[in-house]
């Protein structure tokens, strides 16, 4: 190999890694974007199903791809260890709750792998939970919190009175939970920093 072959290789190696290293410096979360890439546009191939489902359900629908990202890395087909299903998680007693509240017709769990109805049922979920929890001075880690372990387990850890999200936090006694609103929340403050918006097209 000559050596003017090997210089233009040597500065092209050199270009490649300040680039990286600028990108690694402005980017707040380089391995979130490299996968985002990666995913060949698979992270957002959902966002209309998202905005509707939010507006229709008052859920900012950046909270809502944030739980997206959390529960399935945007993965329509992922199915969890307890039955969970879809791009959003949702449980068979989640779906059949809203079934019953939004008066469906016509309803069978394998509908969850739809990601429309996966959206629509994990929206609806999540903001009646934000609704149930307004009171609250920051209702986003109780509603995350309901959506992740339950009501009755937010309840228990509220113990019945106005408390912020730390003493929250200092309650909760499944240390997964905990760990699950800390990324949501972060995703979810990273999607807003960076300016994502999700509209209808």
């Amino acid at each position: 190999m000559s050596r003017r072959i090997i210089g233009i290789l040597a500065g092209a190696a050199i270009v490649l890694a300040a680039a990286t290293g600028v990108f690694v410096l402005l980017e707040k979360d380089p391995a979130y974007r490299v996968s985002e890439w990666l995913g060949c546009g698979r992270y957002n191939a959902f966002e209309d199903e998202i905005a509707s489902s939010a507006a229709r359900h008052g859920v900012d629908p950046l909270l809502v791809k944030a739980v997206i990202w959390q529960e399935s890395r945007f993965h329509p087909d992922k199915l969890g260890a307890h039955g969970e299903r879809g791009l959003m998680q949702v449980t068979e007693g989640a779906a059949q709750d809203w079934v019953q509240a939004e008066g469906i017709e016509t309803f069978s769990p394998g509908d969850l792998l739809d990601p429309k109805t996966n959206i629509e049922v994990g929206a609806w979920y999540l903001g009646r939970a934000m609704k149930h929890w307004a009171a609250q001075d920051d209702p986003l880690p109780f509603a995350l919190g309901e959506y992740n372990a339950g009501r009755s387990r937010v309840k228990r850890w509220a113990g019945g009175a106005q408390i912020s999200a730390e003493e929250l936090s200092e309650a909760m006694d499944i240390a997964s939970t905990r760990a699950y609103i800390a990324a949501v929340r972060k995703r979810y403050d990273y999607y807003r920093a960076r300016g994502d918006r999700i509209q209808t097209h």
